[in-house]
């Protein structure tokens, strides 16, 4: 799968298959982010699950918790994290992978869990899996609801609101 087809497949995924995920493609997912450019257990995915809209991530098999590190780059470190955990996503997809990227937690939370660092903020929550193969009633219903605006919508040439392509 080409990067253009990853983009165009990856969509949010909300339910997942027990099925745990090979060292090898994790390992892939993970040296993705490392690769990315810059200006850095189930009990405890039960605990993380406890969020508000993002309970489904305790079945997921596998959670990263995306660290931007203030110290090392104070201007930079949320984008920083972005670009490594879209990397994340994309090589997730093209791996068979669904993921879902998480905004809503506790981060004060999560640190205390996970024992982080005060330097290091955490940006997001990566949920990675196989995805269910029965109806996600869920995410198909927030699908809908989140349809993607159309590209005359987001894009402008040369001036805002200008459209040609």
């Amino acid at each position: 799968m080409d990067v253009f087809e990853a983009v165009q497949k990856r969509h949010s995924i909300r339910a997942y298959d027990s099925t745990p995920i090979p060292d090898e493609k994790l390992k892939k997912i993970l040296e993705a982010a490392r690769l990315a450019p810059s200006a850095g257990n189930a009990e405890k995915r039960k605990k993380l699950a406890q969020a508000r809209f993002a309970n489904f991530i305790s079945q997921a098999p596998a959670l990263i918790v995306g660290c931007g590190d203030q110290r090392a780059s104070p201007d930079w470190h949320v984008v920083d994290t972005a670009i490594a955990m879209q990397n994340m996503v994309l090589t997730a997809t093209g791996e068979g992978l669904g993921t879902c990227w998480i905004g809503s937690f506790d981060e004060d939370q999560i640190k205390e869990m996970l024992r982080v660092p005060e330097r290091f903020r955490i940006i997001a929550l990566l949920a990675v899996g196989y995805p269910r193969k029965r109806l996600d009633l869920i995410g198909k219903i927030l699908h809908f609801i989140r349809r993607r605006k159309r590209l005359k919508k987001i894009v402008s040439f040369e001036e805002y609101g200008n459209f040609k392509l």
